[in-house]
């Protein structure tokens, strides 16, 4: 099992004594693995929960003649956010390390695509490198927090992993795909395939509370890129930034983004599994042995 923070392990100790009496067959225990799992994911979310809170807060009410410019109001907070990540423990010192490095990777990236025009940013604010606020990378942060504390909280294990490095060179496709599709043919059709046929056959083993569940790697994939697209329109929404198609009024954001957030989850896993190893499910005499996990964080 991968270590919780102290905080976390506080919490867990109260969880398990606190369900300790909850059945386990039946709709009620159907039901309380339901909610735990709701629980897990969104403490799993803490990190993009909060920053998009701040978005929202900025929109709603954040004057705009105030002094200090909104863009610069959204780094600072940012800043704040992953320093009390650290403080009160709810992060390690070497998922941190996995944050940051999402951070440049997007930062990078952002500041290609805001020259290509791709989307962009209000003017206005110093924390900025050209056209690029400081913020924006505490956006790709916040799904390298969501995913380095999901592969733990779930105690995720893969069956039919594929060779790291087969996943390192796609991963690494995928993203000069993101820069290159401007100036010669975009593979990410090829590179969609490529990702259905590499994980294909990956199954990933997750644990909730007292059962152990499973799901086709490739449909997490799915699943977790609807989520940012939901966030992506809230974010858009509030004007962190926007799409060309958005500046003359805001509407939702095109269901083929989905693809790129589809893309980019490959990217992700590929930054984390080089830092959480992927582990096979736990056998017993050749089949699959359920161990009984926390109700929370472990």
């Amino acid at each position: 099992m991968r270590s919780s923070t102290s905080v976390e392990q506080r919490i867990d100790d109260y969880a398990r004594r606190f369900l300790a009496t909850a059945p386990g067959r039946g709709a009620k225990a159907r039901l309380t693995e339901f909610v735990v799992f709701g629980l897990k994911q969104g403490w799993a979310c803490i990190f993009g929960a909060a920053l998009l809170a701040v978005l929202l807060a900025a929109k709603l009410w954040y004057p705009d003649t105030a002094a200090l410019a909104r863009n610069d109001l959204l780094t600072l907070a940012a800043v704040v956010i992953q320093v009390l990540m650290v403080v009160f423990k709810l992060e390690t010192l070497k998922e941190l390390r996995v944050i940051v490095l999402f951070h440049l990777v997007g930062t990078v990236m952002e500041l290609f695509k805001t020259d290509m025009g791709s989307w962009s940013y209000d003017a206005e604010g110093f924390l900025r490198v050209g056209a690029v606020p400081l913020f924006s990378g505490f956006m790709y942060a916040a799904v390298g927090s969501y995913m380095v504390r999901v592969y733990r909280l779930f105690d995720l294990r893969f069956a039919a992993y594929p060779r790291r490095w087969i996943t390192a060179i796609l991963g690494g496709a995928i993203y000069a795909n993101f820069f290159t599709h401007h100036y010669i043919w975009d593979l990410r059709w090829v590179l969609l395939a490529a990702v259905v046929i590499v994980y294909g056959r990956c199954v990933m083993h997750f644990r909730v509370f007292r059962r152990e569940f499973r799901m086709p790697l490739v449909v997490s994939f799915l699943l977790v890129a609807l989520f940012i697209w939901i966030a992506e329109n809230i974010a858009t929404w509030s004007g962190a930034w926007l799409y060309p198609s958005q500046v003359g009024g805001w509407h939702p954001v095109g269901l083929e983004k989905l693809v790129a957030w589809f893309l980019l989850m490959l990217i992700s896993v590929v930054l984390v599994a080089w830092v959480y190893k992927p582990r096979p499910p736990e056998m017993d005499n050749g089949q699959l042995r359920h161990v009984p996990s926390a109700a929370l964080p472990r």
